[in-house]
This record gives structure tokens, sequence and C-alpha cells, in this order.
């Protein structure tokens, strides 16, 4: 998984991430990653929209970005 996290820096890609906090909550987060340390990465999150850390150990997913369509509902 570093590889990855590695590869995205370098590439200023932005990821989705699905992370366990250490009270064991799970969610989905798009991210760019700006700078990884040996047990942390560090990532501008969209959803909070201000950067975070991540305990790499909680990272238990790890994908390109796909942007979601948002449809209208129809009456």
């Amino acid at each position: 998984m570093n590889g990855v996290l590695r590869r995205a820096l370098e590439e200023k890609q932005k990821l989705e991430l699905i992370y366990m906090d250490d009270k064991g909550k799970i969610s989905q987060r798009g991210n760019r990653i700006v700078s990884i340390k040996e047990e942390t990465v560090i990532a501008y999150c969209y959803t909070r929209e201000t950067v975070r850390s991540f305990k790499v150990a909680n990272i238990l997913s790890v994908t390109p970005y796909r942007e979601r369509r948002r449809y209208k509902k129809i009456p």
C-alpha cells in the first residue's frame, strides 16, 4: 500500500481511502496526499475540507478517486 500512496503523492493524484478510526468507525473519504511519514499519512480531506492525518495501519483500502455523478430525482 505504501507504493500506491507514494505514487499518488508524486503524481498529485486524488485518492479514495476507506479508513477505520481508533474507535472502530469506518469512513470513506476523498483525499490528496500531502506527505507520508513512517506510520502516518498527511492528506487534504475533501470530505472535511481540511488537512488531516491518517494512521497507515488504519487505512483499509486505497483506490483512485472517481467522481460520483449526482442525479436529480424525477418526480
